[in-house]
């Protein structure tokens, strides 16, 4: 709001402008009661219709200023409010999105910067206005007679101390309406994300009824909130038409007796309603502010989160790197669960490290620590003996391209999924050559409109082979050092799977992390290693694992019951 301070002014001088006029329109009334129709001075009328018709028309023109800077003014705040919430949130490290789901992170870049905007446009505003009518109505009511405005100000603290328990009662209400919504949102969010799953195992009438508790929920607390107001606002209501009431009775009493003309009543009368009308919408404020006050308090605890991944005060920004990836004795925690303990392994540049082990062994744990998405709890990780640590997170995450075992599309263009941001066409060399190594090309080059084809939501519409190629070529295009492939072509068949690690080993400057459970994926790595329980259980070449006759072993037999050792050396050969 301070950066936006001079909307705000132009916005306050109109209204004050405004105000002042409307302040005439009460005395000029009592005037032409006192002066036209009493007394019968009908060469006033004139004038003082065409003042009534110049404050109107001013009112108007005015109202329209006022209406729209304040609109204006809150709406940019709105945009660089959500601007700087969606940037803060793309800054928090991977472990904040572990414990935050999309559907409440989503409820508050929607519903509540709403909430705060519907407070700055009208609240705020309207807030001001009455408050200076308030003050400005007050002064003159003294001024025309201090005992009648004694008289109407009676009720005013009653009014006052109604409104303040509103206000205390509803804002924990609003608190819950928001915490309710978000997961209300994050149930549809996750209906609508996975309604294929959903209607593929028929469990529609159950889903549907989950939707439907939440949903009676947030109608309950929603319930709750209007039995506040409507305890509340019906005093409000009574207490106001009170003071009028009492101004027509004692106003009344004050003309009989003379210390009073009738023109002067009529226009107390009018003032008087400058004062009803903001304690009248006292209660509607008070509800549009606890809901922006409840929405704030949300907002700001996400800006108070901060990212535990974080730059270094002074990082070491190399100009180039080789890609020799070092562990060192590596120990990594979440919490009390020890994922990996005193791991060390010598990548050398251009190598290919093949990762194996049973599920939740700690292989995706192992890589996520080479581009920092997590920091190791003790030990070093280091690229080109630097420490990612002490790294600038651009240079080494610009030099890290990673295949997750999630696979992530757009619902954009194949082309746009393969660049990813990145300034380059279909058209140019660099592309090109990921899409051919990555074997996009082959299905692209199928469809009608090629790399220009929109893809669903994740990928809808395309296999899950398709999918995995086109995030092997998002990550190839990008021509990093290091080449992080998790469980990437688990839904490729043995001929694509052979095509693409061909491809791959003609990029001998590029160190390959790969995490499989094919040996056939694995088998011509420089160095497999072995993981169970988060250690190192083997490390060695394929030859060397089945030597030992170990996990890697049986893993091999398994998958390839019924050949021996030499069979196995002759397809390696052949290879």
């Amino acid at each position: 709001m301070k950066k936006r301070a001079w909307g705000y002014v132009l916005a306050a001088a109109a209204m004050i402008a405004a105000i002042t006029l409307d302040m005439f329109n009460p005395y000029l009334v009592g005037n032409i009661v006192d002066k036209v129709i009493i007394n019968g001075d009908f060469s006033y009328l004139k004038g003082a219709l065409l003042c009534l018709g110049g404050i109107t028309i001013g009112r108007a023109i005015l109202g329209y200023l006022k209406e729209y800077g304040f609109d204006l003014t809150s709406s940019k705040i709105i945009v660089d409010l959500r601007k700087d919430l969606f940037d803060h949130i793309q800054k928090l490290s991977f472990s904040f999105f572990d414990k935050n789901n999309t559907g409440e992170l989503m409820s508050r870049i929607k519903d509540d910067t709403d909430n705060i905007m519907h407070a700055l446009c009208f609240g705020i505003m309207l807030l001001l206005e009455q408050s200076i009518y308030f003050i400005i109505a007050s002064v003159i009511l003294f001024t025309l007679n201090w005992k009648l405005a004694l008289i109407s100000l009676v009720t005013m603290p009653v009014i006052e101390f109604v409104v303040f328990r509103l206000e205390k009662k509803i804002g924990s209400t609003y608190e819950k309406i928001s915490d309710q919504r978000a997961v209300l949102n994050t149930t549809a969010q996750q209906n609508l994300t996975g309604v294929r799953l959903v209607k593929a195992f028929g469990r529609e009438k159950y889903e549907i009824q989950k939707f439907l508790e939440q949903n009676q929920e947030n109608y309950r607390i929603n319930v709750d909130q209007v039995k506040i107001m409507a305890n509340h606002n019906p005093v409000i209501e009574f207490l106001s038409n009170v003071v009028l009431v009492l101004v027509i009775s004692f106003g009344g009493y004050f003309v009989i007796g003379g210390e009073l003309s009738l023109g002067e009543l009529v226009a107390f009368s009018n003032y008087i309603f400058m004062l009803i009308w903001p304690m009248r919408m006292m209660g509607w404020l008070t509800n549009v502010l606890a809901q922006c006050l409840a929405s704030v308090k949300k907002i700001d605890k996400i800006f108070t989160e901060e990212s535990e991944i974080t730059n270094p005060s002074n990082p070491v920004k190399p100009e180039v790197l080789s890609g020799h990836v070092e562990f060192r004795n590596v120990d990594f925690k979440i919490g009390d669960a020890c994922i990996l303990k005193d791991v060390s392994i010598n990548a050398q540049k251009g190598s290919t490290i093949a990762v194996m082990g049973i599920t939740g062994a700690g292989k995706s744990s192992l890589i996520n620590l080479i581009g920092r998405y997590y920091d190791c709890t003790s030990g070093e990780v280091c690229i080109d003996g630097v420490n990612v640590k002490n790294m600038s997170l651009d240079v080494l995450r610009k030099n890290v391209a990673v295949v997750m075992q999630d696979v992530f599309l757009f619902s954009d263009t194949i082309e746009e999924n393969i660049k990813f941001g990145l300034d380059m066409k279909s058209t140019d060399p660099a592309f090109i050559c990921a899409a051919k190594d990555s074997m996009v090309d082959e299905f692209v080059c199928q469809m009608k409109d090629g790399y220009n084809t929109v893809i669903g939501e994740r990928g809808i519409g395309l296999s899950g082979g398709q999918k995995q190629r086109i995030s092997i070529a998002r990550a190839l295009v990008r021509d990093a050092k290091v080449l992080i492939l998790d469980d990437s072509t688990s839904a490729l068949d043995m001929e694509t799977e052979y095509h693409i690690q061909k491809s791959l080993n003609k990029r001998r400057d590029i160190t390959r992390f790969i995490i499989a459970h094919r040996i056939s994926a694995v088998k011509n790595a420089d160095e497999i290693v072995y993981f169970d329980n988060g250690s190192i259980a083997e490390q060695g070449t394929h030859e060397e694992l089945l030597a030992l006759e170990g996990k890697y072993y049986k893993t091999y037999c398994a998958q390839y019951s019924g050949y021996d050792h030499e069979f196995d050396k002759e397809v390696s050969n052949a290879c």
